[in-house]
Parts: structure tokens; sequence; C-alpha cells
């Protein structure tokens, strides 16, 4: 269904942000709900939103350097062109929310891949999460076999994030066999614990064809996915977590994957 005119692609954006008066929420909100595409559309948007709230969550709160500051910027580039004083403005807006809005402008989850490499993820987790004696295959007693071992096999290096600070501890790995229709390779699973018994897992495999970089939030039976996506591998959290006390954990396991 054709967007009305009265709804503006910057009003969709708002909606999503949570910027709308309430007149306008129930107008966006009213043609959502008779439109199913841009429903999903606008939902994919939401997700990419808290993603891109749990990576850059800490910089974005923090004060723009004095260094970058607009005006310091304007007064600096006096007499240039105009369109070298729009760049510098919207390099400063970047780094000053983090470049997470780097995150929006690459392409979102692709349709076929992501999917299924999340439902693997969440699959794979419900199943071993509730082993004891066989939980993983390589304990974390042997944490330096266990990394190289699963770096040769994805034929990229990874290594065990360390999510002490976040309250987990890690409880070994596993090589997963590719999944089906995904041309990623095989999987590496590594598992943590908290003093409570709650268990996450970290699932990773190459890069996707392409490399496109992409982030989300995903809701899959009851449990929490984070995945994300660069040009050197993919990765999905997942735990049974209250949504503050998952953030930091894939904020943390991003971080430390990407080399940050």
């Amino acid at each position: 269904m054709t967007r009305p005119d009265t709804i503006s692609e910057a009003m969709l954006h708002s909606y999503v942000d949570g910027r709308l008066t309430p007149g306008e929420r129930v107008t966006v909100a009213q043609w959502l709900a008779t439109d199913p595409d841009a429903h999903a559309e606008i939902a994919l948007w939401q997700r990419q939103r808290d993603a891109i709230a749990t990576l850059y969550a800490p910089v974005a709160t923090e004060p723009v350097p004095a260094r970058l500051d607009p005006h310091r910027l304007a007064a600096a580039r006096i007499g240039r062109r105009n369109a070298l004083l729009r760049m510098a403005a919207a390099a400063v807006v970047l780094v000053g929310v983090g470049i997470g809005a780097g995150w929006i402008a690459h392409d979102r989850l692709t349709p076929g891949a992501s999917d299924l490499l999340i439902a693997n993820a969440v699959n794979a987790h419900a199943l071993y999460v509730k082993e004891s004696r066989h939980a993983v295959e390589v304990g974390a007693g042997d944490e330096k076999h266990l990394v190289t071992w699963l770096s040769n096999r994805l034929s990229r290096k990874i290594s065990a994030p360390d999510l002490s600070s976040q309250g987990f501890t890690l409880v070994g790995g596993r090589l997963l066999p590719p999944a089906l229709d995904v041309p990623a390779g095989p999987v590496a699973q590594l598992m943590y614990e908290n003093a409570t018994s709650d268990r996450l897992t970290v699932y990773v495999t190459a890069a996707l064809p392409g490399g496109k970089r992409v982030a989300s939030f995903e809701k899959r039976d009851g449990l929490d996915a984070f995945y994300w996506a660069n040009d050197t591998i993919t990765c999905t959290v997942v735990a049974d977590l209250p949504r503050e006390a998952m953030q930091p954990v894939a904020r943390a396991v991003y971080q430390q994957l990407t080399w940050r």
C-alpha cells in the first residue's frame, strides 16, 4: 500500500525514535496497521535502533570533545565551499553519537542467510544450555586450545571474550556444523555462565559473502538474540536475560571480537 502524503519519511523515523506527538503517533500507527509490509519495515528499524543503542550507548552520552565543537570547526572553515562545511558538520554528528548511525546506513539484514543464522544460534543455545556434563566439547580449563582449534576451523581468528565484568565466566565451547543453506562454513559456539547459573552463548561464523555490516536485536522463542556482522565474522549472542543485563554483555562481545 502506498504511504499517505500526510506521513513523511521523517515522521516514520521520528515514530521509531518515539519523537512524534500523540496525534502524529496515532496517525502513523493506524496506517501501519493496514500495511503489513510497512509494519515489518518499521519493526526492523526498531530492532536496529535497539542494536545501535546496545553498541554505542556509552559513547553517545559522552560530551563532544572541544576540538570537535561544531562552532569551532565552522569558524576554522570560513571561506570554504558549503559542501565542505556540510561534510564537517556530518562528521561531528557521527563522532558525537559514536558513529552509530553508520549501522543504519549499511544494508539491513540479508533476508535469508542472516535470519537462518539467528534461528540456528537460538536453537543451538536452547539445546546445549540444558546440558550439565556435555554442555561443551572443550572446557574453559583448556581455553588456549579451544580458541586455536575454533579459529583454525573457521579460518578466522577469534577469541573467547572476557565477560567477567558482566558477571559471566567461560564454560567452554564446541564446533558446530554449517547452518543449512548459509554460505558461512562451520560454527563456533562459546558458552558462559554467571553466579546464578544463567547461561549465554556466542555463536560465531565466517562472514557472509559480501561482508556487509549489520546489527539487530531479535526476540526468538522467548530468548534475546543480538546479531551483528562485519567483513570478517558474523556473531549472535543468545541468552534469556533482562534487556538491561543483555545489552552490556552483547556490547562487550562486539567490542572484543572486533578488536575495538
